[in-house]
C-alpha cells in the first residue's frame, strides 16, 4: 500500500479544514476555528490499488508560517485553496506557491482548488480566472464545495494518480512513495508537466 503526505495550503478561511474533515470523514464542519495544525487519515481505493493518505491541514495565519514550512518541507503533494466567494484569497496564492516551491526545490505535485463552490451567489473569482492561473502555475484545477462534497474526493483522488505518475517516472525515490529514504540526495529533480 502506498501512502502520501499532502499538505494544503492557503489564507484562512478558504476551507482547508472543511475539506481534509469532508474527505477523511465525510461530514462538513460548520464553524471556524482558525487551524494551527492538524493531521487527518484515510485509506482509499485507487484505480483499484488501496493507499493511506495523511492531509496536513496548515495554518493560514501568517504568524504560523515556520510551522507551515515544515509541513510544506514533508509534504509530497499540495493543494493550493482559495475561497471562490473571496479575491483576497485568491491574490495571495501566489505568495504559497512561491514559499512551496522555494522549500521543495523542485517541481512540487499540486492542485489549485476553488472552494466554497456552493456560494456562487457570492462568487468573486470566477471558474475562468481559476483555470487560468492553474494553468500559469503548471498544475491542474478544480472547484469544490466542502459543504456539499462537490469534488472533494476527486481533489485527492486526482492528487494520488499525480504522486503515483511521478513516482513511476522516478522509480528509485522511495522518499516520493512514502517510505521515507535519507540516502535519496535532495538535489534529484522530478521532471513532471501538468496542463489542463
Amino acid at each position: 500500500m502506498d501512502q502520501w503526505r499532502i499538505a494544503v495550503l492557503g489564507d484562512g478561511g478558504v476551507g482547508k479544514t472543511a475539506l481534509a474533515v469532508q474527505f477523511t470523514m465525510n461530514c462538513f464542519v460548520e464553524t471556524y476555528d482558525p487551524t494551527i495544525e492538524d493531521a487527518y487519515r484515510k485509506q482509499l481505493l485507487v484505480d483499484n490499488k488501496m493507499c493511506f493518505v495523511e492531509v496536513i491541514d496548515t495554518a493560514g495565519q501568517e504568524e504560523y508560517s515556520t510551522l507551515r514550512d515544515q509541513w510544506v518541507r514533508e509534504g509530497q503533494g499540495f493543494i493550493l485553496v482559495y475561497s471562490i466567494a473571496s479575491r483576497s484569497t485568491f491574490d495571495r496564492l501566489e505568495t504559497f506557491r512561491q514559499n512551496m516551491l522555494r522549500i521543495k526545490r523542485g517541481r512540487p505535485i499540486f492542485m489549485l482548488v476553488g472552494n466554497k463552490a456552493d456560494k456562487g451567489y457570492e462568487r468573486e473569482v470566477s471558474k475562468e480566472e481559476g483555470a487560468s492561473l492553474a494553468r500559469s502555475f503548471g498544475c491542474d484545477f478544480l472547484e469544490t464545495s466542502a459543504k456539499t462534497a462537490q469534488n472533494v474526493d476527486k481533489l485527492f483522488t486526482d492528487l494520488v494518480r499525480l504522486l503515483r505518475m511521478t513516482r513511476e517516472q522516478d522509480p528509485q525515490s522511495k522518499l516520493l512513495a512514502g517510505r521515507g529514504d535519507d540516502k535519496v540526495k535532495p538535489e534529484k529533480k522530478l521532471k513532471l508537466c501538468v496542463i489542463c
